[in-house]
């Protein structure tokens, strides 16, 4: 089965995409995570003014087959945190890219530059 990728998203390694508006990353998982981990019936997100750094652990989630850690592939502050996401995050299922998870202010715009186009996220998920 085909998965929903959006061209005008980024992507990571840890099934993640990314919108970067200014200097403001929105993060969320994908549809491959979604579908890859089952029905999501637990989610942990950090508080708003959360330093964070690239490659860190910034939250939890939880499903019926695993429980996996968020890594944020960018520096900065979380400005925003989906706290809708915590009371019903089965939404991650059901609308993965309308479900974003954090709002990142970047300490470093161009740390952006490491995160994979959708053709890299294609063949990245198709060596999973």
């Amino acid at each position: 089965m085909a998965h929903q990728t959006p061209d005008h998203l980024k992507y990571t390694i840890e099934h993640e995409w990314a919108l970067l508006e200014d200097d403001v990353l929105t993060l969320g998982i994908t549809d491959f995570a979604q579908s890859s981990l089952g029905d999501i019936v637990f989610m942990e997100l950090p508080d708003v003014d959360t330093k964070i750094g690239k490659g860190e652990s910034f939250g939890v989630v939880e499903s019926i087959k695993s429980v996996s850690d968020l890594y944020s592939p960018v520096t900065g502050t979380i400005i925003e945190s989906n706290s809708d996401l915590v009371e019903t995050p089965e939404q991650c299922n059901t609308a993965p890219y309308k479900s974003w998870l954090i709002k990142v202010k970047l300490a470093d715009v161009s740390e952006i530059d490491t995160l994979l186009s959708v053709t890299d996220y294609h063949k990245h998920c198709e060596e999973a």
